[in-house]
């Protein structure tokens, strides 16, 4: 089972330090990184973006995506839900490492219609 880190910044003016950290601190074993070129947009679907989707297409089931923030990944409910979706369908587990819904499994249960993972 791999571990698939994604990262994204919204601008060429940003870096992807803080993200770096965040994903160093949490001991990830062998990463496999996907990282969108600096500046693609937060308003484009996650599902939309070139890396994530290259994530999607390398990913086996029982893989791991790890995410530094939810809002590197996702902006609003409905992209979270369109997201929960392909990963759950994948089954794909879903690792947020710091900040809103770190502490919580959002894949082991579909949150639209309560199936185990």
């Amino acid at each position: 089972m791999a571990n698939l880190v994604y990262k994204r910044v919204s601008t060429d003016q940003q870096s992807t330090d803080r993200q770096n950290l965040v994903l160093a601190e949490a001991g990830i074993e062998d990463p496999v990184v996907f990282e969108e070129d600096p500046g693609t947009s937060s308003r484009l679907h996650p599902l939309e973006r070139p890396k994530f989707s290259e994530l999607l297409t390398y990913a086996r089931p029982g893989d791991t995506v790890h995410i530094s923030e939810m809002f590197r990944l996702v902006r609003g409910t409905g992209h979270i839900l369109d997201v929960l979706d392909v990963l759950h369908r994948d089954r794909l587990a879903l690792r947020i490492h710091d900040g809103a819904f770190s502490a919580m499994d959002l894949t082991a249960r579909h949150p639209r219609t309560g199936e185990l993972l």
